[in-house]
């Protein structure tokens, strides 16, 4: 930009920034539009980072826990699952398809007793699962095998006092009917394995068994509650529950992510709309702190800019000279916010566990945010987004006063 200002403006406008101790009221204003503008960016790409990430690291659980596409029987279990996996698993752009039995028991474990979500599903695709392998954090996958074998959620174990060897009782609503009435099914596992994804609902109510042993227990004989399937382009994921619809027919129903946790998603998105919204008027705030102090600058200047026109500057020169004023506290306060916003987003979760350290409570609540981490993902297209809106603002805030100072005419000015 230098090539645009003589170096007589950028002298000038270089001594107005270094406002005297007389002048020290106008560089306060100043100085405040320079944080204003420096804060409101730096905000601007934290909140948005974590907003980015948040979705991105629910997204990424929810569909390793479920998959990108479920097919449920509508009005029964899924019969012949074994045929239906094979005919999904040649559908175009489907990379992996899971026969899951999933349902509702209780287990009891010292006289605790809770609500548990079991799936069942073969060891073989559990293997293929990273989300869940890649996360076991005591135990192994070696005797998941056997009937009697389970895995269960980290939290579930810390809240239980569950450890790996330990034996729980579970008990399923679908009872035994004899004379007496119905009585709960209920029956002893050993807890082989236990897990941490890092999503506070699935880490404190989930529970893996084998498929055989949860057809068995729940009374599902080779039957399935639903299929799991993932494809290998999420953005094309309706596309292809449409071609598993009409492989399906109406024997069963295709639900994407989309629609499966709509809710969450729309949630996220709204609030991070709001957010940006209501950031943003940070720096148009800062921006009018610009115009104000610009204003009181040419105002306090009145008779050295009389001086500069009477010997020979052209009103173009005073114009750049307070444009080159006003947009320097722009740009080095947005370059500022930048690189605080880019530093604090890229070392969150450090500066919140330092945080937490030094106050003693807990700033993240993995119940409240269903995370356990606080996540931040920089998405560089938003990161220069806000660049050029903040310093498209800031050149903005110093129009009018730049104008107003070149329309200023020497001989008043030295009367006044």
């Amino acid at each position: 930009m230098n090539f645009l200002f003589s170096s007589f403006e950028r002298l000038v406008a270089y001594r107005y920034l270094r406002s005297p101790r007389q002048e020290g009221f106008i560089s306060v204003i100043a100085g405040f539009s320079f944080l204003g503008i420096a804060l409101g960016v730096a905000t601007l790409i934290i909140v948005m980072s974590v907003m980015n990430g948040f979705r991105q690291e629910l997204l990424t659980r929810i569909i390793g826990m479920r998959g990108h596409l479920v097919v449920h029987g509508i009005h029964a279990p899924l019969t012949n699952f074994d045929a239906l996996t094979e005919e999904a698993r040649h559908v175009s752009g489907v990379v992996g398809v899971y026969p899951m039995v999933e349902r509702q028991a209780i287990i009891t474990f010292r006289s605790q007793a809770r609500g548990v979500a079991v799936h069942g599903i073969k060891l073989e695709d559990l293997q293929k699962r990273a989300l869940i392998v890649d996360n076991i954090k005591q135990g192994s996958l070696k005797d998941f095998n056997d009937p009697d074998s389970i895995m269960i959620g980290r939290r579930m174990a810390d809240q239980l006092h569950i450890s790996v060897g330990d034996h729980l009782t579970m008990i399923s609503p679908t009872g035994n009917v004899t004379a007496f009435g119905t009585i709960p099914r209920q029956k002893s596992f050993k807890v082989t394995a236990i897990f941490e994804v890092g999503m506070h609902e699935f880490d404190k109510s989930v529970i893996f068994m084998t498929l055989p042993s949860a057809q068995q227990f729940f009374k599902l004989p080779d039957q399935v509650t639903h299929l799991e399937i993932f494809v290998d382009n999420i953005e094309k994921t309706a596309e292809r529950g449409f071609l598993i619809q009409s492989l399906v027919g109406e024997k069963a129903k295709v639900l994407d992510w989309e629609h499966s946790d709509s809710s969450i998603f729309h949630a996220v998105q709204v609030e991070r709309n709001v957010m940006f919204l209501i950031l943003t008027l940070i720096i148009v705030i800062a921006a009018f702190n610009i115009i104000s102090s610009l204003i009181m600058l040419v105002k306090d200047k009145t008779r050295d800019i009389a001086i500069m026109r009477t010997m020979g500057a052209a009103r173009s020169s005073i114009l750049k000279i307070f444009f080159l004023t006003g947009a320097s506290i722009g740009t080095i306060g947005t370059l500022s916010g930048v690189l605080l916003g880019l530093s604090f987003a890229l070392n969150i979760e450090s500066i919140r566990q330092f945080l937490q350290r030094l106050s003693g409570t807990e700033l993240f609540s993995a119940e409240i945010y269903f995370l356990s981490q606080l996540p931040a993902k920089v998405d560089w297209s938003e990161v220069v987004t806000v660049i050029i809106m903040s310093l498209a603002l800031s050149f903005l805030a110093t129009v009018y006063p730049s104008w107003r100072a070149s329309r200023l005419d020497p001989i008043e000015a030295l009367r006044s």
